[in-house]
């Protein structure tokens, strides 16, 4: 059986350490959309976040796919449609604003094109910004509950590592079952709605589509790849990936850096190398 989709995700996967997509790997990318096959973007980032390296594939163009915040949303690049949402509900709004105080850590949120926060200074929530090309803005407390008013995808918790390794047990616990609470960096603290991961809403994403599970290839390198690598056809993982994801994966290929992703789609979408335009 082909393989008619490719899920990447983002960071460590698709772009290399300069956070841009190898010539090698964006021209294979593209040969395999010239021949009808699907690109989905799949990555924690905000769905504005996404889409620079959508415009530079032409997902819109080809009929590709954003899945946005792990899972959160899934948008159809060609009529900028939700194919599939799932939010925070409003009311818990507060309680998680109030967790991030009690447990003294910074915190964000998204509007729009627009990253909500805490702390503009934190070093962290800069590194959110600089790799979605969002703006921060920066509320008081007071203001925060008042403006968060509305059903947003995520909220975000960050801080050394070490600190929220202590955190993360205990938003758990606070939160339950109905919340899924993960770090999918050592300082960001990640508060999604419960059911939210990368496989869950790819298994929707194929219902609209009509492409088999078994069509499927997905690459990934960090924990909130696992679900997707290990419900894929073909789960890949990236040589710099963390250990869980390579021991689950079916093939693992070069890194980020040594185009990765461009020999999975010449090896397993494609009839061998692609020339680079």
């Amino acid at each position: 059986m082909g393989y008619e989709m490719i899920v990447l995700d983002l960071d460590g996967t698709l772009t290399n350490r300069d956070k841009v997509i190898t010539p090698r790997t964006k021209a294979a990318l593209m040969e395999a959309m010239e021949q009808g096959k699907k690109v989905v973007l799949a990555s924690g980032r905000p769905t504005y976040g996404v889409m620079p390296l959508a415009r530079e594939l032409k997902l819109a163009e080809y009929g590709g796919y954003i899945l946005a915040y792990n899972g959160g949303v899934i948008m159809d690049c060609q009529t900028e449609e939700l194919v599939f949402s799932r939010m925070l509900p409003v009311e818990a709004n507060h309680r998680i604003i109030e967790l991030a105080l009690k447990n003294r850590v910074d915190f964000l949120t998204y509007d729009g094109e627009v990253i909500l926060t805490s702390n503009e200074e934190n070093p962290y929530a800069k590194i959110e910004s600089g790799i979605n090309h969002l703006r921060l803005h920066q509320l008081e407390i007071d203001e925060f509950f008042a403006r968060v008013d509305f059903a947003v995808p995520k909220f975000l918790f960050v801080d050394d590592g070490d600190y929220l390794a202590s955190v993360e047990p205990k938003v758990k616990a606070a939160l339950g079952k109905n919340f899924s609470v993960y770090r999918s960096e050592p300082y960001f603290l990640e508060i999604l709605p419960q059911g939210v991961d990368k496989a869950q809403s790819l298994e929707r994403l194929l219902e609209v589509t009509g492409i088999k599970r078994e069509e499927m290839i997905a690459c990934g390198d960090g924990y909130n790849d696992l679900s997707m690598i290990k419900f894929a056809g073909l789960g890949v993982a990236m040589e710099n990936g963390v250990l869980p994801v390579r021991k689950a994966a079916d093939y693992i290929t070069a890194s980020n850096n040594e185009d990765g992703v461009g020999l999975v789609v010449e090896k397993f979408m494609l009839d061998g190398e692609v020339q680079e335009a």
